[in-house]
């Protein structure tokens, strides 16, 4: 029988690993070729890794939350005969044998105990910790608030059982107490793999969170959550913020926009919104200021070479993602609108491969979305700059003509950029914004798309 190794693809120039989320298939499961087998994460992106063959899962190399290297073998499938595999043979690899020892105490867990609803919790419980509290009587609540040692906090078996200890001395007293009746699943596990289950529990001291009015509610942040909270708190203590603001008559753009968008659905067969419009002045500005479109590394500024946009988009959980649009320079408005459109959507979708994320060298957010005029929005490091769009509003104005002055009423909106003082002084910044304006309003109304 053929073995067909499957490894971690490269996902991109700037990505070299990747963490193992959820398997999709089992050991013994069957595999068609392009369909997906496991789920994982880099820093930004959650995607899939599918089988580039059909086969037979033989080994599961590594377990979830483990770190895998960009072209490590992940899984092992066999490519020749139909029969299933019944499990891994003695020789598989350790993650393997915990994937059967995980699968065997579910079938006996759902055989000999009465289940608790783990999905009423917002936290991430393995099968195995799961299983543990099932049969030590531990309730959904006790496992929430216990502070897990894993990734992100994820609560570990030897978490799990060093609580059941110290529960058990008296340390901590449970929610609830276990049916002396009830048959234990670890003793299926201790018969089949002695060596796990006899590990020795890493102490250590778990800090619960304490609720001061007991209708609060008490919600750890998922893995996307605390690296964007990581990201931000980093990127205040690095770069020297500073804001400029400007505001913009963009009359001209909402009516040729009011005028074309129907014809150019009907021709491109994409919707034209104001954001690449925006875009493609944001990438003319970065070509007149090429001080804006560097990055720092320690006590050197690196000129890049490409202007690549990210634009940051609004997952459905709330949570943001900054997709790119690379050379964003030498896109025409159509391709521009195209480029938006898709990696809008995929974002939505959660179809983002990880190098759409990587590789941005000034970014683009739209704070009008939400009905905010202006904002001051934090830098997306390494990169020096970054540029909110305000909502666009009707408002009176002043009308300069050869006739004299009169109030009118256009379509206002406001620019604000944040940029770093560190390598950045006002007047490079207060230029750059001012340069974008300067493009919008003079957005030729009669051009063609």
């Amino acid at each position: 029988m053929a073995r067909f190794e499957l490894k971690l693809p490269k996902m991109g120039e700037s990505v070299a690993e990747a963490t193992i989320t959820n398997w999709l298939k089992e050991v013994g499961d069957k595999i068609e070729a392009d369909e997906a087998v496991l789920e994982i994460a880099t820093d930004k992106v959650d995607s899939e890794v599918p089988s580039e063959v059909s086969g037979i899962l033989v080994e599961q190399l590594f377990g979830k939350d483990d770190l895998v290297q960009v072209g490590q073998t992940i899984a092992i499938i066999e490519t020749e005969g139909d029969a299933p595999v019944a499990k891994a043979t003695q020789e598989a690899a350790a993650p393997a044998e915990v994937a059967e020892i995980e699968k065997t105490i579910e079938v006996a867990q759902e055989t000999v105990a009465a289940p608790q609803n783990f999905s009423e919790s917002d936290k991430f419980f393995s099968p195995l910790v799961k299983n543990i509290a099932k049969e030590e009587g531990i309730s959904v609540a006790e496992l929430d608030n216990l502070n897990g040692s894993g990734k992100d906090g994820r609560v570990t078996k030897e978490d799990i059982l060093k609580y059941i200890d110290d529960r058990k001395s008296g340390a901590v007293t449970p929610a609830q107490k276990v049916a002396q009746e009830t048959p234990k699943p670890t003793e299926v596990v201790q018969q089949i793999a002695p060596q796990v289950t006899e590990q020795p529990v890493q102490k250590s001291q778990q800090a619960v969170p304490v609720s001061v009015n007991g209708g609060d509610e008490i919600i750890e942040m998922d893995r996307m959550r605390k690296l964007i909270s990581g990201y931000m708190i980093a990127s205040v203590q690095t770069s020297a913020h500073v804001q400029s603001f400007i505001e913009v008559d963009v009359t001209n753009i909402v009516k040729w926009r009011d005028k074309v968008k129907a014809a150019f659905e009907k021709r491109e067969g994409e919707k034209l919104t104001f954001t690449p419009i925006m875009m493609e002045a944001v990438a003319k500005a970065l070509k007149d200021f090429p001080g804006m479109n560097i990055s720092v590394n320690g006590d050197y500024i690196i000129k890049k070479k490409n202007i690549n946009l990210g634009m940051a988009a609004a997952l459905p959980n709330g949570n943001l993602i900054v997709p790119v649009i690379k050379n964003a320079d030498q896109l025409n408005l159509v391709g521009m609108a195209k480029a938006v459109n898709d990696l809008g959507n995929r974002a939505k979708t959660g179809k983002l491969k990880p190098d759409d994320t990587q590789g941005g060298t000034y970014t683009v957010t739209n704070v009008g979305t939400f009905g905010s005029v202006f904002g001051t929005p934090i830098i997306n490091q390494p990169q020096v700059g970054i540029l909110a769009l305000g909502a666009i509003r009707k408002v009176p104005a002043v009308i300069e003509t050869p006739e004299g002055d009169f109030i009118g009423i256009r379509q206002k909106m406001f620019l604000s950029h944040s940029y770093d003082h560190r390598v950045v002084d006002g007047a490079l910044g207060g230029s750059f914004v001012k340069r974008v304006a300067e493009y919008l309003e003079a957005f030729d109304i009669d051009r063609d798309f």
